[in-house]
């Protein structure tokens, strides 16, 4: 059976971030999941790095719950989809991050990424983000 699971992301100041993911199409019902995402971010790469840390982790976290079957991956990072779509060349810090996602991605019967549906990506990016300032403020 098929997953499709959009994801939302923040980073606060700690070298860490949070994932939101609502997983649709699986045998339970539709639900959102909270993934921590360790992050130590590349200044060079303006965020770039960000997006790897945050699929690879989602990607992750659906395998060590069994995940196995096809995944579609939504995400709001036009740069990461347009590198994994046409395996264009990415800057050298990211080369070990785009072949990690790459051979998580492999773990799937299939796996895609596409550029996730606007109105979804916001609600969780937002959740993310209000996630992240209540723990700057703890």
């Amino acid at each position: 059976m098929a997953l499709r699971v959009t994801i939302g992301f923040a980073f606060g100041d700690r070298e860490e971030g949070v994932a939101y993911a609502r997983v649709l199409g699986s045998r339970e019902p539709e639900h959102v999941q909270r993934i921590t995402v360790p992050f130590r971010p590349q200044p060079a790469l303006l965020g770039r790095d960000g997006a790897y840390a945050v699929l690879l982790a989602v990607a992750a976290e659906l395998r060590k719950q069994g995940v196995r079957d096809t995944v579609q991956f939504e995400i709001a990072d036009e740069a990461l989809v347009r590198d994994l779509a046409d395996r264009r060349p990415v800057p050298a810090p990211l080369a070990m991050p785009y072949v990690l996602l790459g051979c998580a991605l492999n773990r799937f019967k299939s796996a895609s990424v596409r550029l996730g549906d606007a109105p979804a990506c916001r609600d969780l990016t937002a959740r993310a983000r209000a996630d992240i300032s209540i723990n700057v403020a703890a």
